[in-house]
């Protein structure tokens, strides 16, 4: 049976909706799936980009942290550094202290002059040898021309041996020095330095421990002493 135009026009708008209804649908579903899609991909560029930002800033964190303990360590080598130096010119000025209280003791000729045997004495020890020069400073030529033969009977006494001493009149010990005498043998090759300032040093290096804690008080972080 023939459809009429007006049946026609109807199942061809009828049609019409169904295709654009399908499209609709369609065209929905492709949005969905796309924000759907969109919204993963942003999560995980979102995600991506924290973790880089986090991982940034932590390695910041951990420059800024390092950049830290190095300058607090910098800072306490520092004040170690002063507090040594501090220390250590403390102790050259007891040292020097104790230079000035030698050149008070040469004032005392009596006393001076019995040092200067002990010294002459322990001199001739150490060389062992029969003929030795004895230099001292000019201003002390006197006194140690006095002694020369009591170091030279105290030195037979204890080894049995005869010792020539001569007195060096043209080389002298700085007047400006504490005093003592050097012993020279072999022609200058050998000589015994005993003046009271090397005393002093050789006592000061040996006593440098008990001075620092005596001075500052022991550290507890020193295992050893010397």
């Amino acid at each position: 049976m023939a459809l009429s135009d007006a049946d026609v026009q109807k199942q061809i708008k009828h049609m019409m909706a169904f295709i654009e209804q399908e499209a609709n649908e369609k065209a929905e579903e492709i949005d969905a799936k796309a924000e759907e899609e969109f919204n993963i991909e942003k999560g995980r560029l979102v995600t991506e980009q924290r973790l880089k930002i986090m991982d940034f800033y932590e390695k910041k964190e951990k420059q800024v942290e390092l950049q830290r303990r190095i300058q607090n360590s910098h800072m306490q080598n520092g004040a170690r550094l002063k507090v040594l130096k501090s220390r250590e010119e403390h102790i050259r000025n007891v040292a020097e202290e104790a230079r000035h209280k030698l050149l008070e003791v040469t004032k005392d000729h009596n006393l001076y002059q019995k040092v200067l045997q002990k010294l002459i004495s322990q001199g001739l020890f150490q060389l062992l040898e029969k003929q030795v020069i004895i230099r001292c400073r000019q201003q002390d030529i006197r006194l140690v021309q006095n002694v020369l033969s009591l170091s030279a009977q105290e030195y037979k006494d204890a080894t049995g041996r005869d010792v020539e001493l001569k007195l060096d009149n043209d080389n002298f010990i700085a007047s400006d020095s504490c005093g003592g005498v050097e012993l020279i043998t072999n022609k200058g090759k050998t000589k015994v330095t005993n003046t009271l300032e090397s005393r002093l040093e050789l006592i000061s290096q040996q006593l440098l421990p008990e001075m620092r804690t005596a001075l500052f008080g022991r550290n507890v972080n020193r295992k050893f002493n010397d």
